[in-house]
């Protein structure tokens, strides 16, 4: 039922792509959009655990191209691939250090984290999952030959965590032309962070989630390239007021919503002028 499901919204998005929607590419080689994106939120978590290398493994498998994931940094530094503050949601760590409530991942060492078992809460088949590096998940997107939407996860609890993703990713290759025009996209809810990250990387296409007042886009266009929306407020006069601003690359800013589940909820949305959906 997943795959149906998965193989009808795809196929749904996809083919709004003959429409004359009015917005840009996901990258810098055109200001007319050839088709409406489809992100796998955290990977494929409907098929494999979120946000572990499993889950964008079975997102290639179904043809998902675009995968997008979250980062946070560990007690000693180490940057990795998780979407909650704690490990107790996803991982064993409840069980295997049951003395360190409430286990924020900011309290443990990558080397505490590595023991963890990522997979088991999911399904048997993907015990002894672990959680990935950034650098880990790097390579395997690489590998797939897939593209990343990154979200800088809670940056305030994290103080250099932008500067440090940008030297990390800069060390990985992931800032080079090829990455940053059409493989590469950095958000986050913290405007403040996106604004570090693009003075850090100004080539790099920037996203904010939320849903930032008509009034402020404008301004928000000098660091920005698309506005990534909670889709339940998603409206006509809304995308339209977002597609009258240009980013700081020079085509119309974008227009991504999130998280989209249901096939009919896709094709409304892109018909309302979305440039792509996230979803699981």
């Amino acid at each position: 039922m997943r795959i149906r499901l998965f193989a009808v919204l795809s196929g749904a998005v996809l083919a709004l792509s003959a429409l004359p929607l009015s917005a840009a590419s996901f990258g810098h080689v055109s200001a007319v959009r050839p088709v409406v994106l489809t992100i796998g939120h955290r990977g494929a978590p409907a098929h494999a655990p979120e946000n572990t290398l499993a889950s964008i493994d079975a997102a290639r498998r179904l043809g998902v191209t675009w995968v997008e994931n979250d980062v946070q940094r560990t007690k000693d530094g180490r940057l990795i691939v998780m979407h909650d503050a704690t490990l107790v949601r996803t991982t064993d760590a409840r069980r295997r250090y049951p003395g360190r409530s409430p286990w924020r991942i900011a309290d443990f060492t990558l080397a505490d984290i590595e023991r963890l078992d990522a997979g088991s809460w999911y399904g048997k088949r993907f015990a002894g999952e672990r959680v990935p590096t950034l650098d880990a998940y790097l390579r395997r997107v690489d590998h797939n030959r897939q593209d990343l939407l990154l979200e800088i996860k809670d940056p305030r609890r994290y103080p250099g965590m932008v500067e440090q993703l940008a030297a990390r990713l800069r060390a990985d290759g992931w800032l080079d032309r090829a990455h940053q025009h059409g493989r590469l996209m950095v958000q986050s809810f913290d405007a403040g962070a996106v604004k570090r990250f693009h003075r850090l990387s100004p080539a790099t296409v920037t996203g904010l989630l939320g849903n930032p007042p008509r009034r402020d886009l404008a301004a928000d266009a000098g660091w920005l390239d698309s506005v990534n929306a909670d889709a339940a407020h998603l409206t006509r006069s809304y995308a339209d007021a977002v597609h009258a601003v240009r980013g700081d690359h020079g085509v119309p800013l974008r227009l991504y919503a999130w998280t989209v589940d249901d096939p009919d909820r896709a094709v409304a949305l892109a018909g309302l002028g979305a440039d792509g959906v996230i979803t699981d």
